[in-house]
């Protein structure tokens, strides 16, 4: 970490409509169906890159979590498509039934992971990868066993999140793969600090980004982002079976190779959603200033906020993210 302490950005509060973007574009790929089918048709538009050994970058969820991307979902995905994949996953920062590596092993098994190999990568310690360009960190703290890794998969349940504003690819990597006792304690407080959660806002948003820029960087090309867009609380699953009500229509299914993309694209989705459907999300996002996730991926050169999405539904044809907002069913009358 830099001896002089950094001055985090002020405007993550700040929403950027796409017109006011520059820059290259990336392709995400979009899909309404909400399904394992649909799961693995949109998954195949960006899983050719995934070789060797893959780690599937999942949220297993708290006991019973009711919002988790359903286990049947990636099942089939896992058995019909990537045969010898490993879930990983590390122990969380916070004491409950993830916090160790046996209680978090209980939980997976409870909550049904049982289909593959399961993989705590922090229960043997830590490994340091670089963070180029942080104005934090210049190393990251992971799960020691993420490097044996070639691929990644990152499928993530796109949803609220109590510090982050949301939860995306961004937050699944950043916080998901640094190690439970010390890369997350690092981003929660300061390397060498003590208070346990005195990192918010802006500050929270670039630490947790520069985080996922070391697990980036290290896989390349090697790694993907798929985004589900249903039973959106504006809780993380961290929170379980106390998660807020959901009240954010389903969407659907993103994937990239591009994960600042695959995340604003899930969030133009949700600022194009009408005043009573996306209310709590967005009052969320903003409180906590987490758009700063995205514009800091620029930053670092992470990927593109501009984006050419294509509705796999529909003969590949490029809509917006207004299309895609368009004509939602409001959340718990439809059969999802």
């Amino acid at each position: 970490m830099d001896k002089a302490t950094p001055i985090p950005a002020t405007d993550g509060d700040v929403y950027i409509p796409y017109e006011d973007r520059t820059g290259d574009e990336s392709t995400v790929w979009f899909t309404r169906d909400l399904s394992a089918e649909g799961l693995r048709r949109v998954c195949a538009r960006v899983t050719d890159r995934l070789r060797g050994h893959v780690a599937v970058k999942l949220h297993t969820g708290e006991p019973d979590g009711p919002n988790i991307i359903p286990r049947p979902w990636v099942r089939e995905l896992v058995e019909k498509d990537l045969a010898d994949a490993t879930i990983v996953e590390t122990n969380t920062y916070y004491e409950g039934a993830r916090y160790t590596t046996e209680d978090h092993l209980a939980t997976v098994e409870h909550n049904g992971w049982t289909f593959c190999p399961v993989d705590i990568m922090d229960a043997e310690g830590d490994a340091l990868l670089p963070v180029e360009g942080g104005r934090w960190f210049k190393e990251m703290a992971v799960g020691a066993s993420l490097p044996t890794y070639d691929t990644m998969l990152t499928l993530t349940h796109f949803k609220g999140h109590a510090m982050g504003g949301f939860g995306g690819s961004d937050k699944n990597l950043g916080i998901g793969c640094a190690s439970g006792l010390v890369g997350k304690k690092w981003i929660h407080s300061g390397v060498g600090a003590g208070e346990a959660w005195g990192v918010t806002d802006e500050e929270f948003m670039e630490r947790m980004t520069e985080s996922t820029k070391s697990v980036v960087d290290f896989f390349g090309e090697g790694i993907v982002y798929v985004n589900v867009m249903r039973n959106m609380s504006v809780s993380c699953d961290c929170e379980g079976v106390d998660a807020a009500p959901v009240v954010t229509p389903n969407v659907g299914i993103l994937a990239s190779t591009d994960i600042l993309a695959v995340d604003q694209a899930c969030v133009d989705i949700v600022f194009a959603m009408t005043e009573e459907e996306n209310h709590d999300l967005v009052e969320r996002i903003t409180s906590r200033h987490g758009l700063r996730q995205l514009s800091y991926m620029k930053e670092l050169g992470m990927g593109n906020d501009r984006y050419r999405l294509v509705d796999v539904d529909h003969g590949d044809e490029a809509i917006t993210a207004a299309d895609a907002a368009a004509d939602l069913v409001p959340f718990g009358e439809d059969d999802r």
